[in-house]
């Protein structure tokens, strides 16, 4: 039975639950509420194990911060004897429109500093990651302020239906491989 690990970037504590930021622990939260699971605080993380179609998803939320993230990636990946490529990482990205998603086999990190902390601790870019598209609706200087700051109602009517896509597409990480989950749902 093939392992994936399945890592929805966010900040814990309450004062980040529902931020623009979390995103990635929104959609693993989605999955875990449709299958009636439940996430355990574990080492670096809170965890949920997930089986769909004969694959077994390890869900990680990392309890180390954004940017740390890195650190949990890795010591999953150790601990559950993952292979890079059987590694999927959700991340919320200002520079793509709000509702947007883009399935990547590798990239930069785009400024971001929790993607920039996987990138460290694995030494490599060339991992899987999943970009939902957060808007980039701030002016200079308040980046920051957006991306910790909380959906409007009308953000989240548009979320949810993305976030049920975003779910998919996890879902068809692991089923039938990164290049056929991009293809069925990259630029749609």
């Amino acid at each position: 039975m093939s392992k994936f690990l399945i890592v929805g970037l966010g900040n814990i504590g309450d004062e980040y639950a529902g931020t623009r930021h979390n995103i990635g622990f929104k959609v693993l939260d989605a999955i875990t509420k449709e299958n009636n699971l439940k996430f355990n605080t574990s080492r670096l993380a809170d965890v949920a194990e997930y089986k769909f179609k004969g694959k077994t998803l390890i869900l990680i939320k990392p309890s180390t911060y954004m940017n740390l993230s890195g650190k949990a990636v890795n010591y999953w990946l150790q601990a559950e004897k993952i292979s890079i490529e059987n590694l999927l990482v959700i991340t919320d990205d200002i520079a793509l429109p709000l509702g947007t998603l883009r399935l990547k086999g590798k990239g930069s990190d785009g400024g971001h500093n929790g993607l920039k902390s996987i990138q460290e601790s694995l030494n490599t870019p060339n991992y899987a990651r999943l970009r939902f598209g957060v808007g980039s609706e701030f002016s200079k200087g308040k980046q920051v302020d957006y991306v910790l700051g909380k959906w409007t109602k009308e953000e989240e009517i548009l979320l949810n239906p993305r976030i049920q896509t975003a779910v998919q597409m996890v879902q068809g990480f692991a089923a039938i491989g990164l290049q056929r989950t991009m293809t069925a749902y990259n630029n749609k």
